[in-house]
């Protein structure tokens, strides 16, 4: 990969057709060391070459590079990038003898406002450049918050601007479609108060938090007892809004090193508020879908606050394979194996990788990091994709060094990277730019929710199977950073043509990203509260909307019909009122009917208090139907979901407290079923 330095200090990835390797200018270079523990003599050429390349790294003939050096470019010395280097010489060996048979992406330079004409498509604002007066662009316009407004009309006037210069079309003024009248135009947003948990904000009510205990927050950090520093992370403010300190008053340290030790990540903890907390596939994917716009419209105004670019690649996709299992898109595989398997979210082949590993691999010393056999991990390549699909390939077969060969080489043969082409400077970028990992994490939490579905499940399941790794320590000798080394290469430095000066500079940060990918994943696959609650409000104002056009549709029709009701209607005594039919029913305010389709009991109308959990109605459910419930029922684990009103559908957390739910969403439908795999 060529990262080729803009003077903006931007880096653009460059792919390359994977059979030309280039030598690294200075490998001829040499000195001898012993090989380290663990790795096979067979491995003695690699790491001969390994070592070269961190001598060039450490050379101070080596001219610095040209743009200036941030707190992650000159943090690591060469010993300790050793595994890094070496992980990329076992790539481009693999690439040397065939067995890497990528599809090639091609980058291309974007014209003056297509960048931004991408950048508004991307978020759901199309109806910007088409002119159309959509309902979910109006409706998602009317969500956003100060800083996230002020992202998008940035954009939508760089957008104009370019297109007045190359006077392509007419090109409407941002004061026609956002009605204002003076010469800065701005958004209407919404005024930035804290909401409760996957919920609104109710007019008067202040967002209630749980008393601290060891079940009511998500904790993410160290084990306990490491020496650490503990930090609580909310999620009811957008992180744009919650940037104190203007970026021009940071200054980050030009040597600053990274320290390898796990008790230099701080422990995060995130508070569950009264509504809990909500994983990726908790809710739908219509709402899913709208959370990527708003997370980046949010990333976007996140970079803003902080003075920082946001920059991202514009790849032409090649269509990749449409059978096999290497080289094969994500979304390919999965509709090839769903097939199969109704509902997989993640690759069968992948699956399988790491569920070999996990049986047998986490206690085998050097796992990851020692390679496996070129020559076996090129033939067990060649018979997989023969026997996989027919099941007659035997896993027994499979050495452990092996099947972490072929998991690493199904990673980098993706056509497309799992953390997908658009996005890998922004990666980057969290961390060259941003120094405190606090702020590092909040825009890696952001990326992450801008995943397609099937990229963020993949690499859900594979970041696990690190997780497993890591805490296997003991056995294998693979701690945190040792991991994050062999396998960041791996996700970042994809279908490389050759390590210049800036690729090695940008080692160190990479595997940083890789590590606080591993240790804080738990709260990166859980959804923003803010986020959750622009959707409810973006749901309610398309359901406004639609009532009105269906108002406005059938206007004509019933106006006569209308007017004749009323000639005949008697009159109504004075101060009568007239209550909405949802008020009209049997069921009173603070009492939910719950559905249960796979209980004998199907449906219960429970009264709720102040301290009514989800899993206090499912508790009840499980108790009234204990003895007349299904035997297929009985082994899945069941949730409450809200369904409909201003959310798709929403399996809620355990300790959500129910009637807060209820009051933010009153038209829901409430229902217990097998929660989502």
């Amino acid at each position: 990969m060529i990262m080729e330095m803009k003077d903006s200090g931007s880096v653009v990835l460059t792919a390359y057709h994977p059979h030309s390797p280039a030598r690294i200018p200075g490998m001829e270079q040499s000195f001898v060391q012993d090989i380290p523990p663990g790795h096979s003599p067979a491995s003695r050429k690699s790491f001969s070459r390994c070592r070269r390349i961190n001598r060039m790294l450490s050379n101070e003939s080596v001219p610095p590079p040209a743009f200036s050096r941030s707190n992650s470019q000159a943090s690591m010395d060469s010993t300790s990038m050793e595994d890094f280097w070496c992980e990329v010489e076992s790539i481009k060996e693999s690439s040397e003898d065939g067995s890497d048979e990528a599809t090639l992406l091609e980058f291309k330079p974007a014209d003056e406002g297509e960048l931004e004409a991408e950048w508004l498509q991307d978020v759901g604002l199309s109806t910007l450049i088409s002119g159309a007066e959509e309902e979910d662009g109006q409706a998602l316009l009317s969500t956003l918050t100060r800083t996230q407004a002020a992202a998008v009309q940035k954009r939508y006037n760089t957008y104009t601007q370019t297109l007045r210069k190359k006077n392509k079309h007419t090109v409407r003024d941002v004061r026609d479609i956002f009605g204002t009248s003076d010469s800065s135009p701005t958004f209407e947003t919404v005024p930035v108060s804290p909401v409760p948990s996957n919920g609104i904000q109710l007019p008067g009510q202040k967002p209630v938090w749980k008393s601290v205990s060891s079940n009511s927050c998500l904790d993410c950090g160290l084990d306990k007892g490491s020496p650490s520093i503990t930090e609580e992370l909310s999620y009811e403010v957008s992180f744009s809004e919650s940037i104190t300190v203007l970026p021009k008053t940071q200054e980050w340290p030009k040597n600053q090193r990274f320290k390898k030790e796990d008790s230099a990540l701080p422990k995060f903890i995130v508070r569950k508020s009264r509504f809990g907390l909500t994983e990726v596939g908790d809710l739908s994917p219509e709402d899913m879908k709208k959370i990527r716009y708003l997370s980046l419209i949010e990333l976007t105004a996140f970079y803003d606050a902080l003075g920082v670019e946001l920059k991202r690649n514009r790849a032409e996709r090649v269509r990749g394979r449409e059978n096999g299992l290497f080289g094969v898109p994500l979304t390919v595989l999965l509709e090839n194996d769903q097939k199969k398997v109704p509902g997989i979210k993640v690759p069968l082949i992948f699956q399988k990788l790491l569920l070999k590993l996990e049986e047998t691999g986490l206690e085998t010393e050097g796992i990851l990091r020692v390679p496996g056999s070129a020559s076996r991990v090129k033939n067990l390549h060649q018979e997989l994709e023969a026997k996989f699909y027919e099941d007659t390939f035997d896993w027994d077969q499979v050495r452990n060094n092996d099947a972490a060969g072929l998991l690493k080489m199904f990673i980098r043969e993706l056509p497309s990277p799992l953390f997908t082409v658009e996005y890998l400077p922004a990666f980057i970028t969290l961390v060259e730019k941003i120094s405190k990992i606090k702020l590092q994490l909040q825009a890696l939490h952001l990326l992450i929710m801008l995943l397609p579905e099937a990229n963020r499940d993949t690499a859900k399941a594979f970041l696990q199977f690190l997780k497993k790794v890591v805490a296997n320590e003991g056995k294998n000798k693979m701690n945190l950073w040792n991991v994050s080394m062999i396998v960041a290469p791996n996700l970042f430095i994809y279908k490389g043509k050759r390590a210049n000066q800036q690729e090695m500079q940008a080692a160190a940060t990479t595997a940083h990203v890789v590590r606080l990918l591993i240790r804080y994943q738990d709260i990166l696959w859980t959804v923003p509260s803010f986020l959750i609650s622009q959707v409810r409000k973006m749901n309610e104002a398309a359901m406004n909307n639609s009532k009105r056009q269906l108002m406005f549709d059938k206007g004509v029709r019933k106006l006569l019909r209308r007017k004749t009701m009323e000639r005949e209607r008697p009159e109504r005594p004075e101060g009568a009122v007239t209550f909405p039919p949802y008020l009209q029913s049997d069921i009173p305010e603070g009492v939910i009917r719950v559905y249960a389709p796979l209980h004998s009991k199907v449906s219960m109308a429970i009264q709720l208090n102040s301290q009514t959990k989800a899993k206090d109605i499912l508790a009840r459910f499980h108790c009234e139907n204990s003895r007349g419930s299904s035997q297929n029922m009985r082994g899945q684990i069941q949730s409450l979901h809200e369904i409909g009103g201003n959310i798709g559908q929403h399996c809620l957390d355990p300790d959500a407290y129910m009637l807060d739910v209820y009051r933010a969403n009153p038209q829901a439908e409430w229902v217990i079923k097998p929660k989502a795999s």
